[in-house]
């Protein structure tokens, strides 16, 4: 039987105070066409439990074996290997079911655990402090936005065309209905113009917000950036996708960040269609007490004793409303845990070779291209646009790599506004190796 928590009374009495009719009327600013008539549907009639296993586990036979397929995908989400030990860790019920540990006492394993990842990504983006954490790279973006004005006091914000679009578009959301300016500076190409985007400092500029490695995998020069910053008494806010990077390239911290916000998710989650995901937060530590979220620290007991708590705590659950720095009520607390296994078990070393070898299989891909196909010009990390003559061979090649198991990369207009149909926006990882880069290039090859 159904447990139906409202009898048709109840409901009745509900509809005759608020003056409606039917539930219908609920609806009635849906437009009709949307409306679905009652038993329109075609629902099957019920099954046991033993039914519906042997369906779905026939359907799930229709499934392509995806563990031959090949991924070329970035864009913000990469196909990075993970190891076993971080399923089995983050499965285990004293960290799948954990939240924010109110009381420490019992939650010294959860406490620990997020110092550590804190500690971790503090080292791997070399800035001062970390939270733990955010929901996504996109709301760490715009949150730092925020942080950012009530550091300066300035009301206004400069963003550089080259950052995803997914945290450009979501920082303009958030500061849409606020006082205060937000211009994105258009790159004209392919990569982070910074002499476009110094010229659109002024006085009231509260920060700018750059990507490195940019959007489209570009590394470049920061320092001019830095200075410009200083002379203007505004912040440098760096976002990247994949943190990863910083174990081969200057991290945010080494080109002088005043915040460094992006994406966690290559630290052992897997792609997963998109999500779960993890957004990293980090600032220097003059600027902590204006840091939104949490903040786990170290401390020692009456007799002595390690343990941990929670440090800062600024979210509006905690503080009184009108004093916190963000409305964030929960975090990615289990996908922090995936992160700081991840980082404990590959160690410095190992986060090197997986960059090393994400950066050098893209270099390999675009030393081979055919003469039909260019890519983005200047220094890259493990990402780059690749340009086709027009749509119609784009497309073809597409086809023919999925015909090889061979996910070959984004169309660039699918995420950017604007762009021609013709670009193809490329990511490699350590799970790209010479076999598969050779397959992708006779798709190519076959195709233009």
């Amino acid at each position: 039987m159904r447990f139906l928590p409202h009898t048709d009374s109840d409901r009745a009495s509900m509809l005759e105070s608020i003056g409606a009719s039917s539930m219908r009327d609920l609806f009635a600013d849906i437009p009709s066409e949307f409306h679905i008539e009652k038993g329109s549907l075609a629902l099957a009639g019920a099954m046991s439990e033993a039914a519906i296993v042997r369906k779905f586990t026939k359907a799930s036979e229709m499934n392509r074996n995806a563990t031959n397929t090949r991924y070329f995908l970035g864009g913000g989400t990469y196909h990075h290997f993970v190891p076993a030990v971080v399923d089995y860790v983050i499965s285990r019920g004293e960290f799948l079911t954990a939240y924010t540990p109110y009381q420490p006492e019992i939650s010294q394993g959860t406490l620990q655990t997020l110092f550590e990842f804190q500690t971790m990504i503090a080292r791997l983006t070399g800035m001062d402090v970390s939270n733990a954490s955010m929901y996504e790279a996109a709301t760490a973006t715009a949150e730092a936005a925020l942080m950012a004005r009530r550091v300066t006091r300035k009301s206004r914000v400069v963003m550089a065309g080259s950052v995803n679009p997914r945290y450009r578009a979501v920082t303009a959301n958030y500061l849409s209905r606020l006082d205060g300016a937000y211009e994105e500076v258009d790159m004209g190409c392919f990569g982070t113009d910074l002499d476009r985007v110094i010229a659109a400092i002024d006085t009231q500029t509260a920060c700018v917000i750059v990507q490195y490695p940019d959007f489209y995998g570009s590394v470049y020069d920061l320092a001019p950036l830095r200075a410009a910053c200083d002379a203007a008494k505004c912040l440098m806010v760096i976002a990247f996708s994949d943190v990863s990077a910083y174990a081969l390239i200057e991290s945010p911290g080494a080109v002088g960040a005043d915040i460094a916000v992006g994406s966690g998710q290559s630290l052992g989650i897997p792609m997963g269609f998109g999500g779960p995901h993890l957004g990293l937060f980090t600032c220097k530590q003059q600027y902590v007490r204006q840091m939104p979220g949490r903040v786990c620290g170290m401390t020692s007991d009456v007799n002595g004793k390690r343990g941990f708590v929670l440090t800062l705590s600024t979210r509006e659950q905690h503080i009184r409303r009108e004093k916190a720095t963000s409305n964030i009520c929960s975090n990615q607390g289990l996908m922090c845990t995936a992160a700081a296994t991840y980082m404990t078990l590959m160690g410095d070393a190992g986060l090197a070779t997986v960059a090393r070898h994400s950066a050098a299989a893209l270099q390999s891909l675009v030393s081979q291209l055919p003469a039909q196909v260019t890519a983005a010009t200047g220094a890259h990390y493990n990402e780059t646009v690749l340009s086709f003559a027009d749509q119609v061979v784009r497309e073809r090649f597409l086809l023919a790599a999925r015909e090889a198991d061979i996910f070959a990369g984004i169309p660039l207009e699918q995420i950017e506004a604007g762009v021609e149909a013709r670009h193809l926006l490329v990511a490699t990882t350590e799970m790209v190796e010479a076999d598969d880069i050779s397959d992708y290039l006779a798709a190519l090859e076959v195709s233009v």
